[in-house]
């Protein structure tokens, strides 16, 4: 069965659309839950219904047997017990389908003429001299809205400009006295307000000729009508849109508390200001006050400086002396030494080059014995090819010499 039923629930729920339905209300349940439970029939047929909380909290009137009604709702199958029912999304009183269609209508025609764009809203004053309020004379809302600016703001004139909020030619008498109030141009802000109330209630707020009327002014213009689900035409238009008159009372006028607390905390910031900067003064005063002095003081301060500078003066040049002397006397030392070495290292040199000079000395060759043979010119003579009979020759000895003539060869 378990199948069956939601094979079933499927088929429906994919089959229907979303739809709207009238009927009679029967058998009534509100649950504890608060949701709603009831029968939609007519002449030919019933149907179980269902509107769940969520759906539910936010009509403004309350269904009972036998009130005709229409419903926006989902077809599906309720499985536990395989009942078929509508699950409602919307509920309204059977005969207001064409005035919401005429609502939707007029606000896709004005949306599209740009009466609704951001860039056309108004700026509401801070602080606004006077305040004009458009409503009925006998309207709770106008109580609610004169006691909530007299607890923000007592000492802001109000100006109230009557008008019917509903019944025939209301939306003309309205438009009429909203051009009134931008004539006389004595407010700042206007404040158009009215109670909560059934579609019917409401629909002057919803009529044309009052868009235009507000969209035509010149005055920021608040619209406070019926209560927080309720919207018309006239809040679409207006420069804002309130939930409720009240709200739309505390939106025109700052609240005189919060303002005299928010003084309060600016007044103890410029006084904590006003003291900081007197004590930055204060302290730059005592600075300047420790730079100024006698003239006498500073030609002392001066001069003891320029005695310190001498001293340090005389100071550096007694360390640069001995920086140089100590830097000459080394330079001396080392000199002395490098010198030392190097006449050490000559002499040893020299002596050494002195016994090699010895060994090649001729004269001591000469005087092993040997003596030195030069032709006339002088030529030293190595061998007797060089020599033939009759040359003179010289002889050196080792202690002397001698000429001789050459009167035989021998190779």
């Amino acid at each position: 069965m378990g199948e069956l039923n939601r094979a079933a629930k499927q088929l429906i729920e994919g089959g229907l659309p979303l739809l709207w339905v009238r009927g009679e209300i029967s058998n009534f349940v509100a649950a504890a839950s608060g949701h709603w439970y009831f029968s939609l029939k007519d002449e030919q047929a019933q149907v179980r219904c269902v509107m769940f909380r969520h759906k539910s909290q936010y009509l403004d009137f309350r269904p009972a047997n036998g009130m005709q009604i229409e419903v926006q709702a989902l077809a599906t199958l309720y499985e536990a017990r395989g009942d078929f029912q509508l699950t409602l999304e919307k509920m309204r009183p059977a005969g207001l389908g064409a005035l919401f269609e005429a609502f939707e209508r007029l606000k896709a025609k004005l949306e599209g003429e740009g009466l609704f764009d951001a860039a056309h809203k108004r700026e509401l004053p801070q602080l606004p001299r006077q305040i004009g309020i458009v409503t009925s004379p006998q309207a709770a809302a106008l109580r609610d809205v004169l006691r909530t600016l007299a607890n923000r703001m007592p000492n802001v004139p109000v100006v109230l400009y009557p008008v019917p909020v509903q019944g025939a030619d209301a939306g003309q008498k309205i438009a009429q006295v909203i051009a009134t109030a931008n004539r006389r141009a004595e407010c700042d802000v206007l404040i158009v307000c009215r109670g909560g109330g059934s579609i019917e209630d409401l629909w002057a707020f919803n009529e044309e000729v009052v868009a235009r009327a507000i969209a035509a002014g010149s005055i920021p213009l608040v619209s406070g009508v019926g209560h927080e689900t309720d919207f018309t035409i006239a809040d679409f238009v207006a420069d804002l849109r309130a939930a409720t008159p009240t709200a739309a009372a505390q939106a025109v006028v700052p609240d005189r508390q919060a303002l005299r607390h928010r003084l309060a905390q600016q007044q103890r910031h410029l006084a904590q200001a006003v003291l900081r900067q007197f004590e930055r003064r204060m302290q730059q005063l005592d600075y300047l006050q420790r730079r100024l002095v006698h003239p006498a003081q500073r030609l002392g301060q001066q001069r003891e400086q320029l005695l310190a500078l001498q001293r340090r003066m005389r100071l550096t040049q007694s360390a640069v002396l001995q920086r140089a002397q100590w830097r000459w006397q080394t330079a001396r030392r080392r000199l002395t030494t490098v010198s030392a070495h190097t006449l050490d290292r000559d002499e040893a040199r020299l002596r050494t080059l002195h016994q090699h000079l010895q060994h090649l000395d001729p004269q001591q060759v000469l005087a092993r014995g040997y003596s030195l043979v030069r032709d006339a010119a002088g030529n030293i003579v190595r061998s007797s090819a060089a020599i033939k009979t009759g040359d003179r020759l010289q002889l050196t000895f080792a202690e002397g010499g001698a000429r001789v003539e050459v009167r035989e060869t021998q190779g």
